[in-house]
């Protein structure tokens, strides 16, 4: 019975044997998906974004994230944006809120189909 406690402890104390490079092999690995997967798409998009904040003139109509349309009356130079919802209305809002440009004459459209 003792002979099976030593083979055991011997055992135990073996330093493990294998690759230290296989952990590092993986490691790298999992980065590379991690930044693919997470870190890459949200740069294109947050690239596509500043893109569309640079796009934004005046009587471009937009659409933001609260879910107004409107057209651009004026931009102002610290990044805040007077949109005109419709002949009475107007908004003042920041740049960074602009979800979207429409397609031209998107408005007119809207209110023939009411």
């Amino acid at each position: 019975m003792s002979i099976l406690i030593e083979n055991a402890n011997a055992a135990v104390h073996q330093p493990i044997e294998g690759n230290s490079y296989s952990l590092i092999i993986m490691l790298v690995i999992f980065l590379l998906i991690f930044y693919f997967m997470l870190f890459r798409p949200q740069q294109k998009k947050e690239k596509e974004r500043k893109n569309l904040m640079k796009l934004i003139a005046l009587g471009d109509e937009v659409m933001t994230t609260s879910g107004f349309l409107g057209r651009v009356k004026n931009i102002t130079e610290t990044g805040y944006i007077l949109l005109e919802l419709n002949d009475t209305n107007e908004v003042f809002i920041k740049k960074d809120f602009i979800l979207s440009l429409l397609p031209k004459n998107t408005l007119e459209s809207l209110k023939k189909s009411k």
